[in-house]
């Protein structure tokens, strides 16, 4: 059996999450595409379809099917309160009762993220446009399917763009643009890593463009120069666990036990889930036999 990798454990904890609240992200293989039942969002499908292949109406109407009676009657109220509603505030008030629907009743990620991105286009403000990027970008490094991972990623990237035409200065909204065209498959890397590096060269604080630096080098082969960058956020934030744990992996695979043991000890520490504690603990184990 193959060592268990604690660092791919615990840094995909949030992605496993939302897998399992949410289950599949794209129709099953074969459905065939339905007829628009969302006339308002035609503009942003047609320009997902023309660039990756990705239709939101298959994966509504796919989505659809697979519920329960009453649930699908409640959807198709809140679909017909829609087309009656022309003020800008019920429309949106109905868009997160769409989102709120998807993700707490049906449990379906995709109409989720795209109906929270609908009310926060619609909004037009800095922190729901924001808010809704990070829920594709978050999910991007664990999507296989290349189609629905470029529409994601063409969705986040809309978004990003967004919240910096409403705020050019938003630090936050610029590495989550670089790190979806790092994952996201979208542009190129240098594109994306050349727009994470002009926040860090403002701003070398920044830990979330430092760790999306870090997670670029181990993307690219670069061991050294994102052990670098793990340990300045860590000078910046000592008890930062995804760095701790990607610091541990590094020096784990470089054959270096005793340091992997020493980062991992301290993850233990930090680390709330009783699982990946465990996962953590056994992994010690293993290193100093």
């Amino acid at each position: 059996m193959k060592k268990p990798q604690v660092i791919t454990i615990v840094v995909a904890a949030a992605a496993v999450v939302l897998l399992l609240a949410f289950g599949r992200t794209a129709p099953r293989a074969g459905s065939k595409p339905a007829e628009s039942e969302a006339a308002q969002h035609q503009d942003h499908a047609d320009e997902a379809d023309a660039t990756g292949g990705f239709s939101i109406d298959t994966v509504l109407a796919m989505s659809k099917k697979e519920l329960a009676p009453n649930q699908a009657l409640r959807l198709e109220l809140l679909e017909e309160s829609i087309t009656r509603g022309d003020v800008k505030k019920q429309r949106l008030d109905v868009y997160h009762q769409l989102a709120h629907f998807w993700k707490d009743t049906a449990k379906a990620f995709i109409p989720y993220a795209w109906f929270t991105a609908e009310s926060a286009r619609l909004e037009n403000s800095e922190k729901s446009l924001n808010f809704a990027a990070q829920i594709f970008l978050n999910q991007l490094p664990q999507v296989e399917n290349a189609q629905t991972r470029h529409w994601m990623a063409e969705q986040a990237k809309d978004l990003f763009e967004k919240v910096l035409s409403v705020n050019p200065a938003n630090d936050s909204a610029k590495v989550g643009l670089g790190a979806t065209y790092l994952y996201g498959g979208i542009g190129t890397p240098m594109e994306g890593i050349g727009k994470i590096r002009a926040v860090v060269e403002k701003d070398s604080t920044n830990v979330y463009a430092q760790m999306t630096l870090a997670a670029a080098s181990l993307m690219s082969g670069q061991q050294q120069k994102a052990q670098e960058r793990l340990e300045t956020v860590l000078k910046l934030q000592p008890q930062n666990i995804q760095a701790i744990l990607m610091l541990g992996d590094l020096y784990e695979k470089g054959g270096n036990k005793d340091q992997a043991i020493q980062w991992y000890s301290k993850a233990v520490k930090l680390v709330p889930r009783p699982d990946i504690k465990a996962e953590l603990e056994k992994r010690i184990e293993a290193l100093k036999n």
